[in-house]
C-alpha cells in the first residue's frame, strides 16, 4: 500500500476523513450511507444518472438519426479522462514524480478505482459535463453558422458554467481537497486553483468540442456516414488531440508563468476573459437570429439535455443552499469543520450563465419543416 501513498496524498487523505489503509484497491465498494456526508451520494448519483442518459442519448441517436457526434463525444471525453488523470494519482508509476507531485485527492464515494483515488462519478463527470454544454451550443445551431473554433469556444464557455458550480463548492463539502502547497496549483482562486479554473473547466472542454466537430460532427452535417472501425479510430484521435490541446491552450500562462505566480494568474484570466468575449455575443447573437427566423437553418432538439440540465442546476442549487450557512459563517475563507470555501459571486454568475443558456434551449420556436427543406435545397452543404 506504501507504494500508491505518497506523503502528500496520505495527508490530503488524513483531511477528508479516510486513510491510505482504507482507501481501498482497484474496486470498492462502500455504503452510500456512510459516506463523508449525505452530499456525497447525491453528487455522484445525479452525475452517474445524467452521464448513463447522456450515453442513451448518443446510442439513440446514432440509431434512428445515424449521427454517430454523440457517442464519439462521450467515449472522446472518456479516453480524454484515462489520458489525463491516472498520471495525476500516481506521478511515480510514470516517471514523472520529479515535475509532479500529488495535486488533489478525491474523498472515498460509493464506487471507487485505483486505491481511492478515481470515483466512478468522476468517470462519469467528463462526458456528462461534455455533452451538456456541447449540444447547448449545437442547439443554437453555433457550430453550422460559425465553424469550429467559435462553436468549441462557445463549448468552453458553457462548461465552464455548469463546471465552475460544482467546483466552488468541492472543497467545502469535502468532494475532494487540494494540496495548496504545490506550485501547479498556484494562484488560488479562493478554494480552487485558477489553473483548474480555467484549463479543466474551459480549455479542455474546448478543445474537445473542437476535434469531435472537426473529425465527425462537420462531416455529420455534410451528410457522411461512418463504419464502426472509422468511429473507433476517431474517437482514439480525438481524446488524444484533446489531451495534446489541453497542453496547448495554455501554453501563453506556462510559458509567462515562468515569470511568477502573479504572471501565470493574470495570464489566465486574460484567457478566460478572451473565451468568455467572443462567446457571450456569439451565442445571443445565434438565439436572436433563430428566434427571429424558424426557418434559418435546420437545428438540433434535444429534450433530454434541456431537461437534464434543470435537474442538475436544481440538484446543484440546493445543496448551494444547505452549505451556505455554514459559508457564511466562515472565517478567512475557513468554515468551523475547517474546510475552504469557494467564490460565491463567481459561483452566482456561473449560476446565472448555465440559466440563460439553458433557458435559450426552450425558448426556441420550432423550425418549420418545409422551410428546413427549401432551405437545406438551396445552400450548398458545408
Amino acid at each position: 500500500m506504501t507504494d500508491h501513498c505518497p506523503p502528500t496524498f496520505d495527508e490530503l487523505a488524513t483531511a477528508l476523513g479516510f486513510t491510505c489503509d482504507s482507501a481501498g484497491g482497484l474496486v470498492e465498494l462502500r455504503n452510500p450511507l456512510a459516506l463523508e456526508n449525505w452530499t456525497l451520494p447525491v453528487l455522484e448519483t445525479t452525475i452517474i444518472l445524467g452521464s448513463l442518459l447522456a450515453l442513451t442519448l448518443a446510442v439513440v441517436r446514432l440509431r434512428r438519426k445515424g449521427d454517430p457526434t454523440n457517442l464519439v463525444l462521450w467515449f472522446g471525453a472518456t479516453a480524454y479522462l484515462f489520458l489525463i488523470e491516472p498520471p495525476l494519482y500516481f506521478p511515480a508509476a510514470f516517471g514523472i514524480s520529479g515535475q509532479v507531485d500529488t495535486m488533489f485527492a478525491h474523498n472515498v464515494f460509493t464506487v471507487d478505482f485505483l486505491w481511492g483515488r478515481l470515483p466512478l462519478y468522476i468517470v462519469a463527470i467528463y462526458p456528462f459535463m461534455a455533452t451538456i454544454a456541447y449540444e447547448i451550443v449545437r442547439m443554437l445551431g453555433v457550430f453550422t453558422r460559425y465553424g469550429a473554433i467559435a462553436g468549441a469556444a462557445c463549448v468552453g464557455f458553457v462548461h465552464h458554467a455548469f463546471y465552475e458550480i460544482f467546483d466552488q463548492l468541492g472543497p467545502q463539502l469535502r468532494w475532494w481537497e487540494w494540496s495548496t502547497s504545490n506550485p501547479l496549483n498556484q494562484p488560488m482562486f479562493d478554494s480552487v486553483p485558477l489553473p483548474s479554473v480555467v484549463v479543466f473547466a474551459a480549455l479542455w472542454p474546448m478543445s474537445l468540442a473542437f476535434c469531435v466537430y472537426w473529425f465527425v460532427g462537420r462531416r455529420v452535417d455534410r451528410g457522411e456516414h461512418f463504419s464502426g472501425p472509422q468511429l473507433i479510430w476517431r474517437t482514439v484521435v480525438i481524446g488524444l488531440l484533446a489531451a495534446a490541446g489541453t497542453f496547448i491552450l495554455p501554453l501563453p500562462a506556462t510559458i509567462l508563468g515562468l515569470g511568477g505566480t502573479t504572471i501565470r494568474g493574470t495570464v489566465y484570466a486574460a484567457e478566460l476573459i478572451v473565451l468568455t468575449l467572443v462567446a457571450i455575443p456569439v451565442l445571443y447573437r445565434r438565439w436572436t437570429c433563430l428566434r427571429q427566423d424558424t426557418a434559418a437553418e435546420p437545428r438540433h432538439a434535444d429534450d433530454l439535455v434541456r431537461v437534464y440540465s434543470v435537474v442538475y442546476l436544481l440538484v446543484m442549487a440546493i445543496l448551494w443552499a444547505t452549505a451556505l450557512p455554514d459559508f457564511l459563517d466562515a472565517t478567512d475563507g475557513i468554515t468551523r469543520n475547517g474546510d475552504p470555501i469557494g467564490n460565491l459571486w463567481y459561483t452566482l454568475a456561473c449560476f446565472t450563465i448555465a440559466i440563460l443558456c439553458t433557458a435559450a434551449t426552450f425558448t426556441l420556436p420550432t423550425p418549420h419543416p418545409a422551410g428546413n427543406r427549401r432551405r437545406s435545397l438551396a445552400a450548398p452543404a458545408r
